[in-house]
């Protein structure tokens, strides 16, 4: 039987009732992205709340999390209510467009999300997890085009997601006045081709092109120092 958490240095995620379990993607996205000076953040797709916990344990902002999942959303409050950063996080059961819908006039300075990504392919027996795990849920163009409703001015939208997705991600970026501010391809080990993206959208324009990759292992179980240092505030073992 899985393990029904995983105990992060400063915060412990049960994930029992999630039909997604603590991954290497949300890790990434929580330790990766950008939090400089954001006062309020949006977590869509929270899940077990990983990623809003990873964040307010890097920023003094306030976190609206949302998930369509109630169960994913009664775990996150659990996981929330018994971390050090309970007063700055808010579960919310809501769909993405049913949330922008809602909060039409509320702006975030950062908005981040691990969405489903798989197209086309075998769905689970479980409606949960396909719910969670395929885009018929929410594919890309619907979580940009929402996102962008409720992003501030000089706001960020950071995602994480299938490396052959980089192209559907300029394209929708595109549609919705989005510029790439910052993009890491994230590389297994050593030789292997890009499996993830990180990367940063904005509606402000930059000169600076930030590209660079990161490789999480060297051999089996033998982390990178970059991969170390970028995650080492989290994991017991970095």
């Amino acid at each position: 039987m899985a393990n029904p958490y995983f105990q992060f240095k400063k915060f412990t995620i049960r994930h029992d009732k999630c039909a997604m379990k603590v991954g290497t993607d949300a890790v990434l996205l929580g330790a990766w992205t950008d939090t400089a000076s954001c006062k309020n953040i949006l977590d869509i797709g929270t899940g077990t709340g990983i990623i809003a916990l990873m964040l307010a344990q890097r920023s003094c902002a306030d976190i609206d999390a949302i998930d369509i999942d109630k169960e994913a959303c009664i775990q996150a409050e659990e996981n929330v209510a018994a971390s050090p950063f309970a007063g700055r996080i808010k579960v919310i059961p809501a769909s993405c467009a049913d949330f922008a819908r809602s909060m039409a006039q509320k702006k975030y300075d950062l908005i981040v999300s691990n969405p489903p990504y798989f197209i086309n392919s075998l769905k689970c027996p479980d409606n949960k997890r396909s719910v969670a795990r395929h885009t018929d849920s929410l594919p890309l163009s619907e979580l940009v085009e929402n996102a962008r409703a409720l992003l501030s001015s000089p706001g960020r939208i950071a995602l994480v997601l299938p490396y052959e997705q980089l192209e559907e991600v300029r394209e929708t970026a595109q549609k919705n006045s989005l510029h790439i501010c910052r993009q890491t391809n994230v590389i297994p080990v050593p030789g292997a081709h890009p499996k993830r993206l990180l990367v940063e959208l904005s509606p402000v324009s930059t000169d600076t092109k930030n590209r660079n990759t990161l490789t999480i292992e060297e051999a089996r179980h033998q982390y990178t120092p970059e991969y170390i240092a970028l995650t080492k505030d989290f994991y017991l073992k970095m």
